[in-house]
Order: structure tokens, then sequence, then C-alpha cells
């Protein structure tokens, strides 16, 4: 993936995250992703960069992502 790609992708991430935390009212855990000091418009960053904020912003999405569904499923009787 060139770097601009990446760079749009990591756009398209924040903008996910924004939107669902504006939507349900609960907040993503990045703080690997903060830590980390590059945002989308950080065009200067390496794409090296650019890829593991991806990746961190990418893992706290998904994490929130699965525990809102598991929160949300039914219990069910064995």
């Amino acid at each position: 993936m060139k770097k601009q790609e990446l760079i749009h992708l990591h756009g398209l991430l924040a903008q996910v995250q924004d939107h669902y935390e504006g939507n349900t009212g609960n907040t993503v855990d990045h703080d690997e992703y903060t830590d980390q000091g590059v945002r989308p418009t950080s065009i200067h960053k390496s794409k090296t960069d650019h890829k593991a904020a991806v990746f961190a912003l990418a893992d706290g999405l998904t994490d929130e992502l699965e525990s809102d569904t598991v929160e949300a499923e039914p219990a069910t009787a064995d």
C-alpha cells in the first residue's frame, strides 16, 4: 500500500472512531494510538509510522466494537 493510501485509510478510521463515539457515547480506548503521536494530518511522518498508527487505531476500534457486541447479546440458558 502506498503512503498516500495509508494516510487516507488512517483518516477514514479516525472518522469511524469519531462517528462511533458520537453516536454511542462510548469512548474507544486508544492509548496506544495516542502515544504514537501520529494523526491522519501528520503527512510528514513516515509510512511505517502511519502503518503502526492504523493498526493501533484499528485494534482499539475492534476491541471496543467486540465488547459492545458482547454486552448487547442476550444471555443464553444452558
